[in-house]
């Protein structure tokens, strides 16, 4: 129970922290912020601090729970999203193709984007696949 209550307290002072930072950004005026950038490394500063300790606790009880389960499981769908990527990045073909700004996107950053896109589409596909089989299991029984 101390660990809630010192983890209520940070969340309380970095709230505390942000609400301050922003009144100081907006009391400053849109203009100086705008030019001088003034007043809003505070403000980052706060949200750095709560993405560092947000990542530190999933990072670690994403580790326990890993740990604490079975672990076999576990690196079966590891293997099997790996597997899918895999796949999607042997499907993508890696054209270097022209930006809206006037640049070119790479080969290889084509490729990966096409690998993202196709990894999404099977992903899609088999989360489609597995509610319509549930469905389909549930009616008949």
């Amino acid at each position: 129970m101390a660990l809630h209550k010192i983890l209520k307290i940070i969340a309380l002072l970095l709230g505390v922290a942000g609400v301050i930072f922003l009144a100081m950004i907006i009391a400053k005026g849109d203009e100086a912020v705008s030019a001088t950038g003034e007043g809003v490394d505070g403000f980052l500063y706060v949200a750095y601090i709560t993405f560092a300790i947000t990542i530190v606790f999933v990072l670690f009880f994403v580790l326990k729970g890993i740990f604490a389960g079975n672990i076999k499981n576990t690196l079966i769908s590891v293997g099997a999203f790996l597997l899918i990527v895999v796949i999607a990045y042997v499907l993508a073909d890696g054209n270097p193709m022209p930006m809206q700004e006037g640049e070119m996107l790479s080969a290889s950053g084509s490729k990966w984007v096409g690998t993202g896109l196709y990894a999404f589409y099977i992903l899609a596909i088999l989360a489609v696949g597995s509610m319509v089989f549930s469905g389909i299991k549930k009616v008949t029984k």
